[in-house]
């Protein structure tokens, strides 16, 4: 995005939040990505921005898509990537992140790409090492290349994002995604609602942008452009947030009765992993209305486009 008069310039070092970035970073983001995911569909290879360059991938929490997605991005602009093994590295012997953040730093890589179950726990990563770090999701805190990914597969779809009611359903409490893709759109302009069981609503979402919050799945459906489900994250459930799935479903999963509430060309979107029957029904996870593949396929291009802006100004 250019406004005359005004010179912009992105100007981080690190990607840790979605709240760290302006709506013109974002804007340059998802420009930035929108040619890299053009050239990908046109048979073209990026230029090897990041020759010579050393990634490490250093996933604390099991992950296919973000982590294959980061390997396939900084392998097509040319970077060397190291994918660190933790069941066999030397935090199964006790060793803490701070160490494990100062050993890699000694080895001199030029971005690490980091997931890590404690929120928080990429931040204080950063403040060791000299490297670009990016976020691939911290705890429940953030996801912002999840956020950017999203923004940018709904942009393509729809053609903007400002204006755009969108709703966001199902385990909000636990969801980095949710709060990454609701500040992104909100800062673009979109109206988020966010819904979900009252043990999984938490308070002070209107600090990520939210425009409001409701327990009424039926209700909050209604008339929106674009509903993305979430999926129930059980792993990360100590105690008795649900009934039973069955009723969960029954009151929150997507089904074509409920969708038909939404805009007429209501696009639907997941970020997966799906819990088919439970989220979403399979016939609208796999139909004409559902993005789910095309956010896999941003999910390259965006992470492309973070690199580069990240990894690539240490040249």
């Amino acid at each position: 995005m250019s406004i005359p008069g005004y010179s912009y310039k992105f100007d981080h070092k690190h990607l840790l939040s979605i709240e760290d970035l302006s709506r013109l970073d974002i804007e340059h983001i998802l420009d930035l990505s929108e040619e890299f995911a053009e050239a990908t569909r046109a048979g073209r290879r990026p230029d090897p921005h990041l020759k010579d360059m050393t990634v490490i991938n250093l996933f604390f929490e099991n992950s296919t898509r973000t982590m294959s997605s980061f390997e396939i991005a900084a392998r097509r602009l040319g970077a060397d990537v190291v994918a660190m093994p933790i069941a066999q590295s030397s935090v199964k012997k006790g060793e803490t992140l701070i160490d494990t953040a100062m050993t890699l730093n000694a080895m001199s890589p030029d971005a690490i790409v980091i997931r890590h179950s404690a929120s928080g726990g990429v931040k204080l990563l950063s403040r060791k090492v000299d490297c670009a770090v990016i976020n691939a999701g911290d705890g429940t805190h953030q996801h912002p290349t999840q956020g950017l990914l999203d923004t940018l597969t709904i942009r393509r779809t729809k053609g903007r994002v400002e204006g755009l009611k969108v709703t966001i359903c199902g385990d909000i409490l636990h969801s980095r995604v949710a709060r990454s893709t609701t500040l992104a759109l909100h800062l673009l302009g979109a109206e988020v609602t966010l819904c979900g069981p009252a043990t999984l609503l938490p308070s002070g979402t209107e600090h990520w942008g939210a425009a409001r919050t409701t327990h009424n799945f039926d209700d909050a459906i209604e008339g929106a452009d674009v509903v993305m489900m979430l999926r129930l994250q059980m792993e990360r459930m100590n105690g008795a947030y649900l009934p039973s799935q069955r009723e969960y479903f029954r009151n929150f999963g997507l089904t074509r009765e409920r969708l038909a509430r939404a805009a007429s060309d209501a696009t639907v979107m997941h970020p997966g992993p799906m819990n088919r029957g439970i989220e979403i029904e399979s016939a609208i996870a796999d139909g004409d209305r559902s993005v789910i593949t095309q956010q896999v396929e941003m999910g390259v291009a965006v992470r492309e486009a973070v690199l580069k802006l990240l990894a690539g100004r240490r040249l």
